[in-house]
């Protein structure tokens, strides 16, 4: 099993590594976050560190996983995935076994795919993104880096969810729209594009 650091220790860690056991592929080594954490434990995982930790990790050859949660912003989650970066550091790509997404289907870095979510073919997930619990991505959909589509919510055909977006829970788009960049789409409403 591959050694697996997870980055941010709130409620989204908490479902992150709930999908993570599932799917049995990473043995999940610690948490980083905020000095005044290490020593506390979430779910049974260690608080290990900070950011300022995470060259030392990645040159013992760990994998990491962003589980910062995403509403208001994606700035956190961009951030910490620059860090990574410059450490050169491995990013995983978790997807639940609980999770149905089609072999004509792509998923970028550092993306995870959550219990009961589905991903049509020819959708396109980029980087970074949480596509969360029982979220419908249909066909043709393009899902930009730094995304979050919520739980229970439906991307309908063809629509495109442009960078750093965000998609409520129970949100719908209608089918081929398009958000602005770093859109936020309101939980239950109905998205018919920006006019």
């Amino acid at each position: 099993m591959q050694k697996l650091i997870l980055l941010g220790g709130g409620g989204h860690c908490k479902s992150c590594i709930d999908v993570i056991e599932q799917e049995g592929k990473y043995e999940i080594i610690g948490i980083l976050d905020d000095e005044k954490l290490i020593g506390q434990k979430i779910l049974g995982y260690d608080f290990i560190g900070t950011d300022d930790d995470i060259t030392k990790f990645s040159n013992k050859g760990y994998l990491f996983l962003i589980t910062v949660g995403q509403i208001k912003t994606s700035n956190i989650r961009r951030k910490l995935f620059g860090l990574l970066n410059e450490s050169n550091a491995q990013i995983a790509t978790v997807i639940s076994p609980l999770a149905y997404i089609s072999r004509h289907s792509s998923i970028g870095k550092g993306t995870i795919i959550m219990h009961d979510s589905l991903v049509n073919a020819d959708a396109s997930i980029g980087k970074n993104c949480i596509i969360n619990s029982k979220a419908l991505i249909e066909h043709d959909v393009i899902i930009e880096d730094f995304c979050h589509i919520s739980t229970a919510a439906v991307v309908n055909g063809g629509a495109v969810v442009k960078e750093g977006s965000f998609f409520g829970s129970n949100a719908v788009s209608k089918e081929y729209v398009e958000t602005s960049i770093d859109d936020f789409v309101k939980a239950g409403t109905t998205f018919k594009g920006n006019s």
